[in-house]
């Protein structure tokens, strides 16, 4: 369950609370029983995995722009076939 916390408008006194996702908001100060507001704190997140690096995007020349696939090598219209001995009749 996450952590909230909250502060109240009056007096200023700031508390956690563990609160399920289902519970509604908190609205007065258990000090005062003024109106609390919840405030909002950045969220750590941690990504796993492949994909998430700065480094797993990247070839190892470290240059920052992907570089287009070259195109293939035309073939020649015509390649010589191989010749065949020919046969004694």
């Amino acid at each position: 369950m996450p952590t909230y916390a909250y502060a109240c408008k009056d007096c200023g006194h700031a508390f956690d609370i563990v609160q399920s996702f289902s519970d509604s908001s908190l609205t007065s100060c258990p000090e005062c029983q003024g109106a609390l507001r919840k405030k909002f704190n950045s969220v750590g997140v941690v990504f796993k995995g492949s994909g998430f690096y700065r480094t797993d995007s990247r070839d190892a020349k470290g240059s920052t722009v992907s570089a287009a696939p070259a195109a293939p090598a035309a073939a020649p219209a015509s390649a010589p076939a191989a010749s065949a001995p020919a046969a004694a009749s």
